[in-house]
């Protein structure tokens, strides 16, 4: 994650460099530092120093990184052409490396030769079934085709290698999501939350699929994780005060007519409510005044 004192440094080089400043390697550099994309930037002056003799020499073995970095941006540009260029000069270079062979599998997408790019990809796993990087690529084509079942398989087989990416584990949930399939999607944000804990959007993900499953139990279970997401970003996250006061209304709906034992677990909800609204209607105050009376009115309109 970039942090606030990163993304002043990458704007002020960037300023710089835009404003004719100089200092166009070190800003390619710190952009492949922090792993953000900037691909039009990147290729706007990556190329300049790469049509530049003299600058390019200057790079000595960096070169071969730009060109690389540079292929990438123009790829993600769909500047073809220049991407190709970049590629063939690594391959004079680099004949059998397979990081040019990943290049070159990229390029097959880019140019939407999805069946090519998977054979491409394929025959690289069978030289290394642990990169990464590829079986990523693999998941990325087979949303691009439109078979998320495909890439849920892929996916899964990916997490029983890697378990600790959090990434695959929040693109996985992602697809279940976008598939209906809640309960999957909950089990994916339930193995974020066992390993990273203190990360909010995790609490916040997990209790917006409770609350979408519904039920009685879920719904007091998401009010938890909302309030856990509150309590993680200091009670500055406005989406948690909104969950909080609809698992409030939901539940004193829901509870209406249970046993005593069921009232008794759900007697917060009221005073849970009144905190949550509270809380929004003065970040409204100070942020959005002008939709304040709305957003009062939406509060009042929840039934307890």
């Amino acid at each position: 994650m970039v942090t606030k004192r990163e993304e002043t440094q990458l704007k002020e080089l960037e300023n710089q460099v835009d404003n004719g400043g100089g200092g166009a390697w070190e800003y390619l550099c710190l952009v492949r530092k922090l792993k953000v994309r900037r691909s039009e930037k990147v290729l706007k002056h990556g190329s300049s120093i790469l049509n530049d003799p003299g600058k390019r020499s200057a790079l000595g073995p960096d070169e071969w990184t730009l060109y690389e970095q540079v292929a990438v941006a123009a790829m993600d540009c769909q500047c073809l052409d220049v991407a190709q260029n970049c590629i063939k000069v690594l391959q004079r270079k680099f004949p059998d490396s397979k990081r040019v062979g990943r290049l070159e599998a990229l390029l097959l997408e880019a140019n939407g030769l999805w069946g090519e790019a998977e054979e491409a990809y394929a025959i690289l796993l069978e030289d290394n079934p642990l990169d990464q990087a590829i079986h990523k690529r693999r998941v990325a084509i087979t949303k691009a085709l439109g078979k998320p079942s495909l890439a849920i398989e892929l996916l899964s087989k990916y997490l029983e290698l890697f378990m600790a990416d959090h990434a695959a584990w929040r693109e996985l949930a992602e697809i279940y999501l976008s598939l209906q399939m809640y309960k999957q999607a909950a089990f994916c944000y339930e193995e974020l939350i066992l390993s990273q804990p203190t990360v909010p959007l995790y609490h916040l993900a997990y209790a917006d699929v409770l609350y979408t499953i519904g039920g009685l139990e879920n719904l007091i279970s998401a009010r938890k994780y909302y309030a856990a997401t509150i309590d993680l970003t200091g009670g500055k996250n406005t989406r948690a005060l909104l969950g909080i006061c609809l698992c409030a209304s939901a539940i004193s709906q829901l509870s209406k007519g249970r046993n005593k034992e069921d009232r008794d677990a759900t007697a917060a909800a009221p005073e849970l409510h009144s905190l949550a609204a509270a809380a929004i209607e003065k970040e409204y105050k100070q942020k959005a005044p002008a939709k304040l009376q709305l957003i009062s009115s939406a509060l009042r309109s929840l039934k307890l």
